[in-house]
């Protein structure tokens, strides 16, 4: 099986590395429209940064030579590039070829940014520091038709990993800075260890780094269940494959095994350093790809975590992320959901935000970070594609960021939130949606469970609805007998309703039936909640929410699945669940 699985995974490398050429060919003769819906989104990103490699280097060939308007040249011909794929992203798209113009979109614009900073840094040659910082992409010398990767003074192979068809991450300043340690650490043969608080993106740029040199990251997130022969299996999984792995809150575990991990981390790091083929590690001699990364991240100030020992420390490179740059972040996401006037709208959003979190009263489940910006952003690009084109694009922000924020707050913080948006985006009146046949079912629900038909009430479960259609995790927060669990039972027998009423009379409504999963985390020990191993025979028993998961995951009916963990939030269950309600969406 092996030997199979080792021949499909060199096949798949070489298929790329062929349809990769293809693809930079192809590029010159058909039209980018075409272009870009004809290939796979992976190449069309790669080859769009090989072809900005290329301008740029052209150009500031020629700026040394005398010319002096060649990077202006190179800026004007990006900038129609962009307007041409925003013209695409407000046409009609399929599902697939939206994601995959939004993907480029983010990445070209950021190569557009690049070439105004050099300009305005008036470089002119190609060894100047500000060109030398950028991720760039070429084709091998000779005829190889392989691709490599620089920055500063490293380079690395391109993966050739089929990544299928990811987002993409905006790269602002601090992504750059973040990129350059990162490969630094790479080049020397170290770990990186980007640290930092909650929502700044450590996890994200590790994954999106790897999308850019196309290496399989895994985000594997610790706990402190783990201990070093757990840590072990995964090190020589990833010294053998190539693969890199994205350690998710790595200060969890507990300090005693830490110091055992550093020598595992040392005795892959010295094999690749002496340029080995096989190594000895934990007394069985393995196979060594040298192009694995060992990568931590973690947050460092935070009850109940550890310092790292020393040992371990000499061996990652830090780095640390504070503050994300909202408003470029805002912009550019906007840009790339189509909208033609994200700068004013961003610098309202990011003016909105900052006002908020400085006036309104200080509550636990308040959250205006780079999350919750997010979130808000997805839900404006979906409102933008299901609008026709007559609602001005302030509305549609504005309704995002109502809808999106507006359950959250208390009651004494409503007017002023009220007041905040009538400040900002003066004149403009949200439209008020109307929930025709979903509050009818929901009030119809109410009164078979002989509960009283209160406004509030019935205002909460539209909210649930709201929330659910944007995020895969929601949390229902509030004192006892506030009505959480009747907000839930209801939707979700008003819903199965509709999805029946719709599937009598043929509607194609969008509703389906709901089974809800109600599991209380308090109600089991952690390791009956997530799995553990048996520490004598090395055997894996699931817990109680993977074989949930597990039965969740591999049915294939359309019916809607709520895991409900219903039970007082404290560190210990939720943190294990951090993978899972981010982006990853892994349960590791």
């Amino acid at each position: 099986v092996e030997v199979w699985l080792l021949a499909c995974e060199t096949g798949m490398c070489a298929t790329l590395a062929k349809d990769m050429y293809r693809c930079f060919q192809d590029m010159k003769k058909s039209k980018r429209e075409k272009w870009i819906s004809s290939w796979a989104g992976q190449l069309t990103l790669g080859c769009g940064q090989i072809a900005w490699t290329l301008e740029c280097t052209k150009a500031l060939i020629a700026v040394s030579e005398g010319a002096k308007g060649a990077m202006k040249q190179a800026k004007k011909k990006q900038v129609t590039l962009l307007n041409k794929l925003c013209d695409m992203v407000r046409g009609s798209l399929g599902k697939l070829d939206r994601k995959r113009v939004v993907a480029i979109i983010t990445v070209e614009v950021h190569s557009r940014d690049t070439i105004t900073r050099m300009i305005s840094a008036q470089c002119a040659s190609i060894n100047d520091f500000e060109w030398l910082l950028q991720l760039r992409f070429y084709w091998e010398e000779g005829q190889t038709q392989r691709c490599i990767v620089k920055q500063t003074n490293t380079q690395t192979l391109y993966g050739y990993e089929y990544l299928g068809n990811p987002g993409r991450l905006v790269v602002t300043p601090l992504t750059d800075r973040c990129y350059t340690t990162l490969t630094t650490a790479l080049h020397l043969h170290r770990g990186g260890l980007p640290q930092g608080p909650a929502g700044t993106g450590k996890t994200e740029t590790v994954k999106d780094l790897s999308k850019n040199l196309a290496k399989q990251c895994i985000v594997f997130n610790c706990s402190d269940g783990l201990d070093y022969k757990s840590l072990g299996r995964m090190f020589s999984g990833l010294a053998q494959t190539g693969a890199w792995s994205c350690f998710d809150e790595f200060n969890r575990i507990e300090v005693e095994v830490l110091s055992v991990v550093a020598q595992q981390i040392l005795s892959i790091i010295t094999a690749v350093t002496q340029h080995k083929t096989r190594f000895v590690f934990e007394g069985r001699e393995i196979k060594l790809d040298p192009t694995c990364g060992i990568f931590v991240t973690m947050n460092p100030g935070y009850a109940g975590r550890s310092e790292l020992p020393e040992n371990l420390k000499a061996l990652l490179r830090p780095m640390s992320m504070m503050k994300p740059d909202m408003a470029m972040i805002m912009e550019i996401m906007l840009f790339a959901e189509g909208f033609t006037t994200s700068k004013i709208l961003a610098k309202k959003m990011s003016t909105l935000y900052f006002l908020m979190e400085q006036q309104l009263s200080k509550q636990d489940h308040y959250d205006f970070g780079l999350r919750s910006v997010k979130s808000v952003l997805n839900s404006a690009g979906a409102l933008k594609r299901g609008d026709d084109g007559s609602t001005p694009e302030d509305v549609l922000l504005l309704r995002a960021i109502r809808d999106m924020n507006a359950p959250k707050f208390i009651a004494q913080d409503m007017p002023l939130f009220n007041a905040l948006m009538s400040d900002l985006f003066p004149g403009v009146e949200p439209p008020v949606v109307d929930y025709g046949k979903l509050q009818i079912a929901i009030e119809t629900e109410m009164s078979k469970a002989g509960l009283q038909l209160v406004p509030a009430i019935v205002k909460k479960c539209i909210q649930c609805y709201e929330s659910k259609l944007t995020r895969h995790g929601n949390m229902l927060v509030g004192a006892s007998l506030g009505g959480k669990t009747t907000a839930w039972t209801v939707l979700s027998k008003a819903m199965s309703r509709l999805c029946k009423e719709g599937a009598e009379q043929n509607d194609g409504s969008p509703f389906q039936v709901v089974r809800p999963t109600v599991i209380n985390p308090k109600a089991v020990p952690s390791a009956n909640l997530y799995g553990e191993y048996d520490l004598q025979t090395f055997e894996w028993t699931d817990g109680v929410l993977a074989k949930v998961m597990r039965e969740v995951c591999m049915s294939e009916t359309p019916d809607e699945k709520w895991l409900l963990l219903d039970g007082p939030v404290d560190t210990l269950w939720i943190e294990s669940m951090n993978t899972v309600l981010d982006d990853n969406k892994l349960l590791t």
